[in-house]
């Protein structure tokens, strides 16, 4: 099910910062904060079968629900981009059980990849990353999306949680 807007309206959730780029940029200060200001907390080096696969199965986890976010947007007709109008909220599939499934792919996807380079900054990252996220993007993102459909999208937000 999804809820449309036919509108030739201009209207945006004005986001300034775009979520691909703040998850890079996040990691390359991982990257570098690990080798100038290396934290004395460590990250098992053992290179098990566990140790291989869980970063893996994290990642591969990460991209399926991002995939599965952004698959939904597109059949609906709707761009991802938060700087573009949005033409319907999608309520089926994955967004059935999250409002930002995209989100959360990117998240686990971050992760895994911490995980898999073995950097606590890169991890201690992630937590800023979620925040700002929350209160810089989606915060943003919810407020234009209640102004654009009104009691249809506050009905959707008390059915489906933000995350999972």
């Amino acid at each position: 099910m999804t809820i449309e807007i036919q509108s030739t309206d201009l209207d945006t959730a004005e986001i300034k910062i775009r979520p691909p780029l703040l998850f890079a940029a996040a990691l390359a200060l991982g990257v570098v904060l690990d080798h100038l200001l290396p934290l004395p907390i460590g990250i098992s080096r053992s290179d098990g079968l566990v140790h291989k696969l869980a970063p893996a199965i994290i990642i591969l986890l990460g991209v399926a629900v991002a995939v599965a976010g952004i698959r939904n947007f597109s059949r609906a007709g709707t761009p991802v981009p938060g700087n573009r109008p949005v033409r319907s909220v999608v309520t089926t599939g994955i967004h059935g059980w999250s409002r930002n499934p995209i989100y959360v792919g990117m998240i686990l996807l971050y992760i895994g990849i911490g995980i898999a380079v073995r950097s606590p900054w890169v991890l201690g990252l992630a937590l800023f990353i979620i925040i700002l996220l929350r209160y810089a993007v989606i915060a943003r993102e919810e407020r234009y999306l209640e102004r654009r459909f009104g009691d249809a999208y506050r009905d959707y937000k008390q059915r489906v949680r933000r995350w999972f």
